[in-house]
């Protein structure tokens, strides 16, 4: 067989995480032959730079996909659950970053530093990558369930308002530009009765001001209390880690940060664990950068750790009364490894499938 170099289609490249991506596809070894930019009607004929070169934007359309080796879809759930199935009809690879097939059971869900092989099992042609609040811990946390058997996750999110789209940054910039230089803040209700629960310019994402606050709810009701980002960690979890039974809970919270998700985590493991053990596998994992030197300052932050690829663990520390259980805290930018660098991941391993010539 002849071998040549997988051509390319990135749906959904003019939204946030396509920019992303396409500075991705700029910084990588180019495994790529074509790459084709597509996005919604509106946003057709654009041009937008990717390797160098500009390239026309196409509307998204059945045709886009012939020639097409493989797709990356960084597009909304409902886009994605009627056009990836079309372009895997077409015998396009489909990697996809929205919540449309993470739980199927026969599309994998694939973070490659710890499920690479499962790329390659893919019976609807779609392989999925989870969501940006599981991708901020699972590659640390999977690192330590290979050396001591994780039982349980306990999970707060601090999430940025990017996570919830260029609408949410959009309402943060604008609330914060509102509140600047008030005194707002220091009276019961005053931040809500200033904003209200949006803008007169910029309708908010949130169900609460995101400035000068904190808003504890991400996602949509899933029932019973939880909201689907909740249940999103438990599930993904799961699946990502080969364990069905894992007791995980979750506390999505969105907070007046622009770009890169935080989380505090209690995990629970089988065996007795160790910090300075805990403190070797982290340094040595890929994916991950240990910063834990707490006394000396050293510790991961949003805005220290935004632009970059891995997961930041610091605070890593052993549970007071549980001999078993550590307890650290985790940053990681949700537009690249959270959403753009693990899907680039997961195709870059699809284009290594093909023959080269």
């Amino acid at each position: 067989m002849t071998g040549h170099r997988p051509s390319l289609a990135v749906v959904g490249a003019t939204g946030a995480i396509g920019g992303v991506m396409l500075r991705i596809l700029s910084q990588h070894a180019d495994v790529w032959g074509e790459v084709r930019l597509v996005a919604s009607p509106r946003s057709a004929g654009r041009k937008l730079a990717v390797r160098g070169e500009e390239s026309e934007v196409l509307a998204l359309a059945e045709d886009v996909f012939d020639g097409i080796d493989v797709a990356l879809f960084l597009v909304p759930d409902e886009v994605s659950a009627h056009w990836a199935p079309i372009a895997a009809s077409k015998g396009v690879v489909v990697i996809d970053d929205s919540a449309a097939f993470r739980l199927d059971d026969d599309v994998p869900l694939v973070v490659p530093e710890i499920n690479p092989h499962a790329a390659r099992l893919r019976p609807r042609g779609i392989v999925a990558s989870p969501s940006c609040t599981t991708l901020s811990l699972i590659v640390a946390i999977g690192a330590l369930h290979a050396e001591f058997g994780l039982r349980e996750l306990i999970v707060s999110s601090y999430q940025a308002v990017s996570g919830a789209g260029r609408d949410g940054v959009a309402a943060l910039r604008e609330q914060l530009a509102l509140v600047a230089g008030t005194e707002l803040g220091t009276h019961p209700g005053d931040v809500r009765r200033a904003l209200g629960d949006g803008t007169e310019a910029t309708a908010s994402p949130f169900a609460a001001p995101v400035a000068l606050n904190v808003v504890p709810w991400a996602g949509t009701d899933a029932g019973d209390g939880w909201s689907s980002e909740e249940i999103a960690i438990r599930e993904e979890c799961r699946k990502v880690l080969g364990l069905p039974d894992l007791k995980t809970t979750a506390t999505c919270v969105y907070v007046p940060v622009v770009a890169t998700h935080s989380m505090s985590v209690h995990a629970r493991f089988e065996n007795e664990v160790a910090v300075d053990k805990a403190h070797e596998i982290l340094a040595t994992a890929p994916g991950v950068v240990l910063f834990d030197s707490p006394a000396s300052g050293d510790f991961p932050t949003p805005s220290d750790v935004v632009g970059t690829d891995p997961t930041w663990v610091g605070r890593v520390r052993r549970s007071m009364d549980d001999p078993r259980a550590l307890e650290m805290f985790l940053c990681g930018d949700n537009l690249r490894k959270g959403a753009a660098l693990n899907v680039a991941q997961i195709a870059e391993s699809v284009a290594a499938e093909f023959p080269r010539g």
